[in-house]
């Protein structure tokens, strides 16, 4: 049974998503605030965390950062539940390493298909079936992309911040930024974890493997 923790500080959301989450047979975790929620993510590893955005003592930005600062919960697949429509404030999350996001009031139909993507994803990648190769760049080439910009790409696809990114390629935070907004455009996505995921099925065909 797949565990999953939702950290939502309005107590009638946190329990809508809850009832619904153990109703399809999944193991619900609930937290009311950031600092709750990280204190549960490391203790109970889930393999899935939905969370707000706007909270008190600690935000979700502030949650997902401490998350993927730590090698045990780095790679858990993180959703943000946001009120806020501004695909600005959206690629802000994505940008600091959110898989997706869910705006405010969430169907029903649209959260569980997010969680059945973002865990089939996991899933995927931990297969011995699904092995993509993160020696070059050079075959996200393929998609269109210049040399500079497929290797911010190989790198998202990695899991790596921007921050991590601007460090191991010795450009300006500001500058990968530029190249992952090229990136969705040119791939025709709006999130990161898209442009990502585009990129591990390209990494992990088998021409990529030659």
């Amino acid at each position: 049974m797949k565990k999953i923790l939702v950290i939502e500080d309005e107590p009638e959301m946190r329990r809508n998503v809850l009832t619904i989450l153990k109703f399809e047979k999944y193991q619900p975790l609930g937290a009311d605030n950031g600092l709750a929620g990280l204190e549960i993510a490391r203790s109970q590893k889930p393999d899935l965390i939905l969370c707000d955005v706007m909270m008190p003592q600690l935000d979700g930005h502030g949650v997902l950062q401490a998350l993927r600062e730590d090698s045990a919960t780095a790679t858990i697949p993180f959703i943000f539940l946001t009120a806020k429509g501004d695909k600005i404030d959206q690629r802000n999350g994505m940008n600091l390493g959110a898989d997706d996001y869910l705006t405010k009031p969430v169907s029903r139909t649209d959260l569980l298909n997010a969680i059945t993507a973002r865990l089939r994803r996991q899933e995927q990648q931990s297969t011995a079936e699904f092995k993509p190769n993160f020696d070059s760049f050079e075959p996200l080439l393929s998609l269109g992309l210049t040399p500079r910009v497929a290797e911010v790409l190989l790198w998202v696809a990695q899991g790596k911040t921007n921050s991590d990114i601007a460090s191991i390629l010795g450009i300006s935070e500001s500058t990968v930024k530029k190249h992952m907004l090229d990136v969705m455009a040119k791939l025709g996505v709006e999130t990161r974890s898209a442009a990502a995921l585009r990129a591990l099925e390209v990494l992990g065909s088998p021409a990529a493997k030659r």
